[in-house]
């Protein structure tokens, strides 16, 4: 039976590069077994090398014990209240040991070979070159520290005074708002839910929830529009300190004490002489 043992430099190697090392390695020893400390980069590597190889494995190994041509394992099971003693008959059988005991393991085998692995060959860490971080009135419509929160409720998918749907109109006027002020984009779990939104606003999505199940942010100011104020919604305003709402319904729940000031209007008229302003 041939035992051998692998080892490694203080050089460390990727997953990329360690794989096919370690697999070619295996089949190289024409071992029976193969003893490797439980170190990070065997851990990381060596499981994916035994399959390549077509070995066995088993990792986080107390003890080893040969008689005769059975080799036996233990290890901890159950957070340590049971020791398992186990065996396998499938070759080559990689056993990753616990790295403080891999010498003594080693040395009571006594293996026959000890190969020592440094840095993978060729360069394909990957390497960091910089952080680009979206800036005001990007791409990214959720700004923490935005001094004001917008939310757009599902009145904007609504049939407007003329009949019809202005779905392009309302994701205009919302992104324009939003790239002009650099406001934070909040939204009611009504709109976002919505097939029709999902595909008109792009630019939303359940992460921009506020309310009972949303996200419950800290702005100055909010200015709620096409949403009527209801409880579950209204509740993730609770730490605005100035808020203000645009609804043609002069009964809504931003009317009954819900919201400092109400604007009584078309939010579509209201936001397109806003934008103009700009």
């Amino acid at each position: 039976m041939k035992i051998v043992a692998f080892t490694q430099m203080e050089s460390n190697g990727t997953f990329a590069q360690d794989v096919p090392l370690f697999a070619d390695a295996i089949k190289a020893s024409g071992a029976d077994i193969v003893i490797v400390p439980g170190t990070s980069r065997f851990k990381r590597s060596m499981p994916a090398a035994a399959l390549r190889a077509g070995a066995d494995i088993d990792t986080n190994v107390t003890d080893v014990t040969v008689e005769g041509e059975t080799v036996k394992a233990q290890r901890w099971a159950y957070r340590q209240r049971i020791l398992a003693t186990f065996s396998r008959t499938g070759r080559p059988w990689v056993i990753v040991t616990d790295p403080a005991l891999f010498a003594e393991i080693s040395a009571k085998l006594g293996v026959s070979e000890t190969k020592e692995f440094g840095a993978g060959a060729g360069d394909t860490r990957t390497t960091c070159n910089g952080v680009q971080a979206a800036g005001g009135g990007g791409e990214s419509t959720i700004r923490p520290d935005a001094k004001l929160l917008f939310v757009a409720g599902a009145g904007w998918t609504k049939k407007q005074a003329d009949g019809e749907l202005h779905l392009a109109d309302a994701a205009s006027s919302i992104t324009t708002f939003l790239g002009k002020s650099g406001a934070s984009l909040g939204s009611s779990k009504s709109l976002v839910d919505m097939p029709e939104a999902a595909q008109a606003f792009n630019f939303m999505s359940h992460m921009n929830q506020v309310g009972q199940t949303g996200s419950t942010p800290r702005h100055a100011k909010g200015l709620s529009t096409c949403c009527h104020g209801e409880e579950p919604h209204v509740v993730g305003r609770r730490f605005i300190n100035e808020r203000r709402a645009i609804n043609l319904d002069a009964n809504c729940g931003w009317a009954q004490g819900k919201a400092d000031v109400v604007y009584v209007a078309d939010a579509f008229e209201v936001m397109k002489k806003i934008n103009e302003m700009m």
